[in-house]
């Protein structure tokens, strides 16, 4: 087996940067392996992909670069950028940055194009890419209005269909739904199969499950590098590198059991063979939410198509939201999450129905009134930011809504306290972290101080303690009265904080209830491309009630105590 990646000595500085981006990095790849590389934002993630393609240094010029990449023997710096196209494909993290033409097939095309691909053979893996990836029901559709997920497969499969020898993905997975992972991951075997290099980054601790090789980075150094399973089990090491550990072997260390597994089956199977605890009938969950009145938020028969649209992409929703709830909206993508969330504020208003805001519609308000009771933050918060500094980006809104220097001034440093961005007044939001820009966003909104905040996707390229700072932060929020909706892909992100999730499929309500009911019934959920986090899946098995790995943990000592006491 012949060497895909070679990586010797590498080190990159950005121009004006005092500390390098990435130092001393040295690794092998061969022909044909998977590999990911996990690590907390800012590790040297992304700069590494950048490497692997000769966009570092090409593309950065004035950086301090030390050392080599080589791709089958051949140092990048000596590929022309036609010829490393058809080499080494790249989907960055920012996937919408590679996407320009006016529809999907245009799109895949594109890049066929560029390579001097004969017209038939483009056709072809248009046809094949588009049904892999799921879209093939949107080949004409214009890529403004495809869901984020949907425009992320777009970006990888105009990568992919040029099938380089080398395909780099810079968290490929972060905007799809659970069985929108499984198929990009399932990328692993059919590049494997045709003797092709898979490097994937992403924060998922399942997704290196199988994988050849596993690369730990930690301020801009890698720490770990080699079998998966090696560094799966180690928390205290995946903690340190921004990882969360699985599920599955916290559990285990928590409960003092032999064995370290990474997968919902290898547990299952620990369990049973050391009998380790008996399993129990697990309690009648409630199959739908309670009927009642007293809605801030109402759903009334909603339905919504775009402008030169054939297809309703909203059909007869109805739902209520009370005051002080913490609600997760779910679903596959392209199934209407952000469109219902975008008819809570107007920044959509309905085919036919209504949305209903405190008893009154949302037609009927005008854009300013609406803005104190409903807050919305888009899932890229860069759609939002445009202000020089923090301070002026945080008060806009309250100086759009006409308030005096002396409110403004004390709701701007309320909502930098509550986000953690006190002593970032004067700072560019341009220059600071996604993380941190998100903040940002989320305190624009909370200036304002309005009953409702939504969020989409508020977690997305975040790393695993920045994803709990944030949650924590929206929890912390909700207890103060503040009635927060998120809408996510993460489930385990869901099961956690959410109270309530409404979950949704093709344009319509699949289901609606509290957030242990609904994921009780997997078979419900899958119908939604949904799958629950693996200790849910454990935890149902099992006949549990909890979610989370400390409270399974303790349901399972409390088994215990009372089948001693017994």
């Amino acid at each position: 087996m012949g060497v895909s990646i070679s990586i010797k000595s590498l080190s990159f500085t950005y121009h004006n940067s005092k500390q390098p981006a990435i130092k001393d990095i040295n690794g092998e790849i061969k022909d044909g392996e998977f590999v990911v590389i996990m690590g907390h934002g800012g590790a040297g993630k992304s700069t590494l992909c950048y490497a692997t393609n000769g966009i570092v240094p090409r593309f950065y010029r004035g950086g301090e670069y030390r050392g080599n990449v080589y791709i089958a023997d051949r140092s990048v710096r000596e590929f022309s950028i036609s010829e490393m196209a058809k080499t080494v494909g790249l989907v960055f993290q920012d996937f919408e940055a590679q996407l320009f033409s006016t529809n999907v097939e245009l799109e895949i095309a594109f890049g066929l194009e560029n390579i001097g691909l004969p017209r038939d053979e483009i056709s072809r893996r248009i046809d094949r890419y588009i049904d892999f990836l799921d879209l093939k029901g949107k080949r004409l559709s214009d890529t403004s209005i495809l869901s984020g997920g949907q425009k992320q497969r777009l970006a990888i499969g105009a990568v992919i269909a040029m099938e380089p020898s080398v395909v780099v993905m810079d968290e490929p997975t972060s905007d799809l739904d659970p069985l929108g992972r499984a198929g990009v991951l399932s990328l692993a075997g059919l590049l494997r199969e045709r003797k092709r290099t898979l490097v994937m980054v992403d924060y998922d601790p399942d997704t290196p499950v199988g994988a050849d090789q596993l690369w730990l980075m930690k301020d801009g150094e890698i720490i770990g590098q080699g079998r998966p399973e090696k560094y799966l089990s180690d928390e205290k090491l995946l903690l340190s590198c921004g990882v969360m550990p699985p599920q599955t072997v916290s559990l285990f260390n928590r409960m003092g059991w032999e064995g370290s597994p990474l997968t919902v089956e290898a547990a299952k199977d620990l369990i049973e063979k050391g009998n380790l605890v008996k399993r129990r009938n697990q309690r009648k969950q409630k199959d739908s939410y309670f009927n009642s009145n007293n809605f801030f938020i109402e759903a009334r028969g909603v339905y919504f198509r775009y402008p030169n649209s054939g297809n309703d992409v909203l059909r007869d929703i109805n739902f209520g939201i009370k005051k002080g709830e913490f609600i997760a909206i779910l679903g596959q993508n392209g199934s209407g999450k952000t469109t219902i969330a975008k008819h809570l504020n107007r920044l959509l208003a309905p085919t036919s129905g209504d949305i209903l805001i405190d008893g009154k519609p949302t037609t009927r308000y005008r854009h300013n009134e609406l803005a104190r009771l409903v807050g919305y933050v888009f899932q890229n918060p860069d759609y939002q930011i445009f202000a020089s500094t923090v301070q002026e980006e945080v008060g806009f809104g309250l100086k759009t809504l006409g308030e005096d220097h002396k409110t403004i001034k004390r709701n701007v440093a309320e909502a930098l306290a509550v986000t953690g961005l006190e002593g970032y007044e004067h700072r560019s939001p341009f220059v600071l972290t996604k993380g941190e820009r998100q903040r940002v966003a989320v305190a624009s909104v909370l200036s304002v101080k309005p009953e409702v905040i939504i969020l989409d996707e508020p977690t997305t390229g975040l790393d695993y303690q920045h994803q709990r700072d944030s949650l924590e932060m929206l929890k912390d929020l909700n207890r103060k009265g503040h009635t927060v909706i998120i809408i996510t892909h993460s489930m385990w992100i869901a099961e956690e904080y959410a109270h309530r999730c409404i979950v949704m499929k093709d344009g319509k309500v699949l289901d609606d209830g509290e957030t242990r009911s609904v994921f009780a019934h997997e078979q419900r959920l899958s119908q939604a491309s949904l799958i629950p986090s693996p200790i849910v899946r454990l935890s149902n098995w099992l006949g549990a009630d909890a979610m989370t790995v400390e409270g399974l943990a303790e349901e399972l000592k409390s088994y215990e105590s009372l089948t001693v006491s017994g």
